[in-house]
């Protein structure tokens, strides 16, 4: 399975630290197999079940959303340099794990897919947050992953967050 999930994250690639990289796959390693998914499905399943007719899938956005983290991180440090602190790699990281916690919010419902009973407990945020959590992910990251949605609100989001606050919306945004 660790080699579909490197094939389906190409992203991954970025992370310059080996180790975050394959605690990385270890992480979605985990969430597929708890979730009771196949690497496979991750191409299939909706991106978001929060709108109607969605037709981007959860693998495309995880990758867009990294790839516009990736940008925009770019461009920020072109134009303000070292003003401007960004981690690449727990950036990268957090942007492949943000929704890592859908794999157990949502569920195969007869080929539907719809929130789970554990969804209706825990959203992504706190479900992708125990999965980093268990695998050693740094706090860097797991905090990307806490606050990129409504959750995060209320806290102060510090730079990979907040680029990836922005960049996630921004794909939401375009199937509402």
């Amino acid at each position: 399975m660790r080699d579909e999930i490197r094939k389906l994250f190409p992203e991954l690639e970025e992370i310059a630290n080996p180790e975050l990289r394959e605690k990385v796959v270890d992480v979605w390693e985990d969430a597929i197999r708890s979730g009771g998914w196949q690497p496979s499905d991750l191409m299939r399943i909706p991106f978001t079940l929060l709108a109607d007719n969605v037709n981007i899938m959860y693998l495309e956005h995880i990758r867009t959303v990294c790839r516009m983290c990736i940008a925009m991180e770019k461009v920020l440090n072109d134009a303000y340099g070292e003003r401007v602190r960004i981690d690449h790699d727990h950036l990268v990281a957090g942007a492949l794990l943000a929704d890592v916690g859908k794999m157990l919010e949502y569920v195969d419902q007869d080929g539907t897919i719809v929130k789970g009973r554990a969804g209706e407990f825990l959203r992504h945020p706190f479900s992708g947050v125990g999965l980093c959590y268990k695998h050693g992910i740094p706090d860097s990251v797991m905090h990307v992953v806490a606050t990129h949605s409504k959750e995060g609100d209320h806290v102060k989001r510090f730079p990979e967050s907040i680029i990836f606050h922005h960049a996630d919306f921004t794909d939401f945004e375009l199937v509402q």
